[in-house]
This record gives structure tokens, sequence and C-alpha cells, in this order.
């Protein structure tokens, strides 16, 4: 499988990139609008928080899931035993954000979260009219004025060699939502699972964005957009002793949204984080 990097400003760009996402489930844009000096500089100012106490008076409440998620509450992927070896903040546009933090995290939400709206009605636009008859609305309308989508500020920390065999920074796992957006991390180790079961290196340069069909795309379009497996692999050697950063927004539907004869997009969500351990 060769994960297809689409200029996001060619003329057929729109076109190229839903057929990415329908062949592999994922796709790599570069050229795109999401500033790089922004992101480099939340990089390095979270990762001074997640290195602060400051991350203590932020835990992350049951209830609304937002603030910070310890290494000890982290996720355990679906259909695995081990947890991930990682740390994460959530933010949604209700959410609390330390306060020397916002400025930067309100300017990159709303860029992506921009980006990705365009990016789904690509998807809509260049769905086969048989496949687009499964969607209940059209796909922009399923995010409008969601208060759902989510920011995720990921620190997978250096590795100590105490760690449980067989552990990963992130295991195995499918995204919940429609789409994902993904600047290139700091460190490589994305990897996607192909349809004969390899594991591929995903693009990691620095101005590369990657994006993954999510299970309610998935779900939505009968299974026509595959929610692809990916993981985040353990460093060796001096990249071992390095933190690693990312930056995904989860593109989430209202909750009210119908994604199929089975599920609502609350319903599924709710289903979901049960399995993922994070909420009861």
């Amino acid at each position: 499988m060769n994960v297809r990097v689409v200029d996001y400003r060619a003329p057929d760009a729109a076109e190229q990139f839903t057929r990415s996402l329908h062949e592999t489930g994922f796709g790599v844009l570069t050229n795109h609008p999401i500033p790089q000096d922004l992101v480099e500089k939340i990089y390095a100012d979270w990762l001074g928080f997640f290195n602060s106490e400051e991350k203590f008076d932020y835990a992350f409440s049951v209830e609304k899931q937002d603030g910070w998620f310890s290494p000890e509450v982290s996720e355990t992927a679906k259909g695995a035993t081990l947890k991930d070896i990682k740390e994460y903040f959530h933010i949604y546009p209700w959410g609390r954000v330390p306060p020397s933090l916002k400025a930067d995290a309100d300017r990159y939400y709303g860029i992506a979260n921009q980006l990705a709206q365009e990016l789904l009605s690509w998807v809509q636009q260049y769905t086969p009219s048989d496949i687009a008859a499964n969607y209940r609305e059209p796909l922009s309308h399923m995010i409008a004025g969601s208060q759902q989508t989510l920011l995720r500020v990921l620190r997978y920390p250096p590795l100590t060699g105490n760690e449980p065999a067989g552990s990963l920074r992130a295991a195995a796992h499918g995204d919940i939502n429609l789409l994902t957006i993904l600047p290139a991390a700091n460190e490589p180790g994305l990897q996607v699972q192909d349809k004969h079961g390899d594991w591929i290196d995903v693009p990691c340069d620095f101005g590369t964005l990657v994006v993954n069909i999510g299970d309610m795309l998935q779900e939505a379009s009968a299974g026509y957009y595959p929610s692809t497996q990916h993981r985040v692999v353990n460093p060796t050697g001096e990249g071992a002793q390095k933190s690693r950063v990312s930056l995904p927004l989860f593109l989430h539907p209202r909750p009210e949204v119908v994604l199929s004869d089975r599920h609502t997009a609350g319903s599924y969500l709710d289903e979901r984080l049960r399995e993922l351990g994070v909420k009861m």
C-alpha cells in the first residue's frame, strides 16, 4: 500500500485525496493551510506543560472528558490488555485550557476545524451516489454547531526500559470520529495497517498533514471509507530518550446525528468510550 501524498493546492486535490481515503483510509496533504510555526510552538509549549506540576491542576473530568489524562488513566485500545504509554490533554471549545496556552490552542482549533470541514465537503463531493444515499444528511452538516470536536495534545514520554512487555506508545486502534487531522509529529513512529495486515510507516516530514477516516464515517458510508487500524511504535536507540508530541483534531458530529440504522453519533461515542475504559 502506498499512502497517497496530495498537494492541497493541486487542481485535482479533492478527487485524489478522496480516492486515497477510499483505498487506504488515509491521505497525506502538503501545502495545506495549517501554519507550521504555530504547530511547532504548540509542541514546545505543551511539552513544557507536561513536564510541569501545573498539569495536576487539570485532572480530567469523567463527566465532561476534558483536561489532563495521566499515563495511569490513559486509554487501553479496543482488544488490547495493556495501557498505551502516553499522557494527553483534551481541549474542547467549552473546556478548560491553561491560560498561557489558550490563545494558540484556540487559533489552531479554528484553523484545523475549518480545514477539516473543507475536507469533509471533498469527501461528500466524490462519494459515489449509491454510497452517498446512506448519508442521513450532508457530511458537512453533521458537524455544524458541534461542540464535540476534540483537539488532543499528546505526549509520549521517553522510554524508561521498565515498560510492560508488549506495550506500545499507542496500540493498534481505529479512531471513533468522522475524520482525524494530524500534523506531522516531532518524532516518527506512526504506522498504518494495509489490507494484507502489514504495517507501513506514514510519512512524518514536518509540514505534512495526515488525515484518516474514523469509525463514524465508516459507519455512515456503510464501509466505503475504511477506518484503518494505526499505531505508534516504540522508538529505539537515541529516539527512545525523546518525548514525542502530536496534535490530532478529531472531527465529531453533534450527538443527535444519525449515522446508520444502528447508531447516532452520541450512542456510538458512549459505546466506544466505555470500551476504551475512560468512561463508566
